[in-house]
């Protein structure tokens, strides 16, 4: 259709979405399946929260908001980042945009010029190449092992910086990996960096709440104060409050950049919406005793998934440190048939044919850029991993 934008032939649509919608789709004949596609936690929005935007609408919080997010909710953000992160930020420092997506789109929308390079460490969250692609600039990954447990080093870092490289997008703990950087292995990072000052970060702290046993989270302008200048600490409620559909994400840094993403967001959105606003207000001031019920709960359920992994035939799972995500290898199931002759050439069609004959819906690892893996996202009860996790197991089994 000639009448379509060129940008749009150079962006793939997002595989986890297609994986979802394709186990809806199944579902709505009357199948049997269990979806571990989706990246959403299970856990209802605490109760307090919901309270707040009970309360905004009866006090008549309706009306448009200013572009960068209502003033208690900037002030709550910076009081976030100084009590969580050690980070100081004014208000007139942070922004609040529709999810953390539109911060991302719009920090990107505001810097990037043609021939501009982001570095990307594989695998990423889908929708960052996408994105970078969509304003104009040029992806350039920089490689991870399942031997590093999918963690950026240093060496590749340093190779994949040209005079041309923009952005750094960090994201920690990892969709889809669940890896994260502990304060030695960021600083090497930042160590990187710091010899390259042209390099601007954008971290996608997403995560930060959903990280396991004695890991203690850091955010690289936290673990190198010689980056504040030059960091873009993004951040939200989706994951953390169980807020997904709210769509509330925020971010923080030089004042500059976020008048620059003020002026996009104003001719694009503007505001986020109010009601959603004041919820998030009470989710960063209010108590946060729900976070380790969470925590908790999704460490059992990731002991749970890669134990139960590891004993498949043919998989192999490494332990993550946070998120909800695990991404095992199914390189040794590469090559095999299924019972009805199918050969499984890819992690695609080893995700395909586990949909169709399991009803287990997972999404293929060459979608975030590295396989043959899988995602499974173990934001769901523990009874219906287990059952998941038997159906995977028959599914690898029956491969001759």
């Amino acid at each position: 259709m000639g009448f379509l934008a060129d940008a749009l032939s150079r962006v793939k649509p997002s595989a986890t979405i297609m994986m979802t919608q394709k186990a809806r789709d199944l579902k709505a004949q009357g199948r049997d399946v269990i979806s571990l596609s989706v990246g959403e936690p299970d856990f209802d929005t605490p109760d307090h929260i919901k309270r707040a935007a009970v309360e905004a609408i009866g006090r008549g919080e309706t009306k448009y908001p200013p572009v960068s997010g209502i003033v208690p909710l900037r002030e709550a953000i910076a009081r976030k980042f100084k009590r969580e992160n050690g980070l100081d930020y004014k208000p007139a420092q942070t922004i609040v945009g529709t999810g953390g997506k539109q911060v991302i789109y719009n920090a990107l929308l505001a810097t990037l010029n043609p021939g501009d390079e982001v570095v990307i460490p594989r695998p990423y969250w889908v929708s960052y190449p996408e994105m970078v692609g969509l304003c104009g600039g040029t992806p350039v990954f920089a490689d991870t092992t399942m031997e590093n447990d999918f963690k950026l080093q240093p060496e590749d870092l340093e190779r994949a910086i040209t005079p041309r490289t923009k952005w750094l997008i960090l994201n920690s703990p990892s969709n889809p990996s669940g890896a994260a950087y502990a304060h030695a292995e960021m600083k090497k990072l930042t160590d990187v960096l710091m010899r390259h000052p042209h390099v601007w970060v954008l971290t996608d702290d997403m995560y930060e709440h959903l990280c396991y046993g004695d890991f203690s989270f850091v955010t690289p302008a936290q673990v190198e104060p010689g980056l504040y200048e030059r960091t873009l600490t993004m951040n939200g409620v989706s994951k953390a409050y169980a807020m997904t559909g709210w769509r509330i994400g925020y971010a923080a840094g030089p004042e500059p950049l976020i008048k620059a993403m003020d002026f996009v967001q104003g001719q694009q959105t503007s505001g986020a919406a109010t009601i959603s606003q004041w919820a998030a207000v009470a989710a960063l001031d209010g108590p946060q005793e729900h976070l380790a019920r969470f925590r908790a709960a999704f460490q059992t359920r990731r002991d749970l998934v890669v134990s139960m992994l590891n004993q498949t035939n043919g998989l192999r799972c490494p332990m993550p440190e946070g998120a909800f995500y695990v991404y095992p290898s199914c390189a040794e199931l590469i090559g095999r048939r299924t019972p009805d002759g199918k050969v499984i050439e890819t992690d695609e069609d080893f995700v395909t044919a586990l949909l169709e004959s399991e009803g287990v819906a997972a999404v293929h690892g060459s979608a975030f850029g590295l396989g043959p893996n899988l995602r499974i996202s173990y934001a769901t009860s523990n009874q219906v991993l287990e059952e998941a996790c038997t159906r995977i197991q028959r599914f690898c089994g029956a491969l001759r």
